[in-house]
């Protein structure tokens, strides 16, 4: 009797210790995985560069770094810096440089090959060379621009050689899909190609940003610049950002929708009035909807040909 006791205690003591060890497995259960944020770019926007003229004798004389000088940090804070490249990259000579104001070659640019790898040094990874200056040295000076951008990693878009299809540049940007297209008063075809291709775009499931060269110099925007920015929003563009007329215009939200007119100069060399030396920077956050938040950068143009935030009382 005492031998069958001591086997069923023991049995007992077998099963205790057999249950007891679901106990030890439940403390190996991995916890739930994190929910992950979803995508966010972060894109620095800017109005018209140019690199020629005086900015270019300063690049020489200082180099080029110099110039960025006072705005780096901020382009350094975006993903990427999208701009406006008023004119061609070539390895020819500068008309500009030295010219009489308003005389000939005064508005005739062209930037040093090294101007692109400048570019890409300091953010701006991307650029539309839809514009009345990219034609300046011709097909010839276009096609060198290209090369010369490809070379040092720097994207462009509004390619004036290239049907409205292959000017979009599609790109993806922390997990965000991009697609940049350009209209240009100057070398675009029809507004209901622009639109039509913002339109097809923005059914692909991508993120449209329209960059525009448009309207008119030192006023406020046109209504036909007006109307066709309202054009491209309808189509499915995230937000609209305007160049050219070398001062900041009016910025608005339409269909809940950002349309900055123009943003005025961001490398320049115009310093006649304040209008001229003040630009805009617009930092914008995307997620894959589109624009999730967007934040307003005064610049100011420095007669040292450096470009500098505008703060407060300045």
């Amino acid at each position: 009797m005492d031998v069958i006791t001591t086997f069923i205690s023991g049995v007992f003591v077998l099963l205790a210790s057999f249950l007891g060890s679901f106990g030890t497995v439940q403390s190996f259960v991995a916890p739930p995985l994190p929910v992950r944020p979803p995508p966010a770019a972060l894109v620095l926007f800017g109005g018209d560069i140019m690199l020629d003229r005086s900015v270019r004798t300063a690049i020489d004389e200082k180099g080029g770094d110099f110039i960025f000088t006072c705005i780096d940090p901020i382009l350094r804070s975006a993903d990427v810096v999208v701009a406006n490249l008023e004119g061609p990259v070539t390895a020819s000579s500068s008309k500009s440089v030295g010219s009489v104001v308003g005389g000939k070659g005064n508005y005739t640019f062209t930037f040093a090959p090294a101007s692109a790898d400048l570019l890409y040094r300091h953010g701006i990874r991307i650029v539309s060379i839809g514009n009345n200056h990219i034609m300046n040295f011709g097909l010839e000076g276009l096609n060198e621009t290209k090369a010369n951008l490809s070379k040092a990693g720097v994207g462009y878009f509004g390619d004036p050689d290239s049907n409205e299809s292959d000017k979009v540049l599609r790109t993806e940007i922390r997990g965000v899909r991009f697609s940049f297209v350009n209209w240009s008063d100057w070398t675009s075809d029809k507004t209901d190609h622009t639109v039509a291709q913002v339109r097809a775009e923005a059914q692909s499931g991508r993120v449209v940003v329209v960059y525009a060269h448009w309207g008119e110099e030192y006023i406020p925007a046109v209504p036909r610049v007006k109307e066709l920015a309202h054009e491209f929003v309808d189509a499915g563009a995230a937000i609209v950002i305007g160049s050219h007329p070398h001062v900041v215009q009016e910025h608005e939200l339409y269909h809940g929708r950002h349309i900055y007119y123009s943003l005025g100069n961001f490398i320049f060399d115009q310093y006649w009035n304040e209008a001229v030396r003040t630009g805009l920077l617009v930092h914008v956050q995307f997620d894959t909807n589109g624009v999730r938040s967007v934040r307003e950068i005064p610049i100011h143009l420095e007669r040292d040909r450096t470009t500098c935030p505008l703060t407060e009382g300045s």
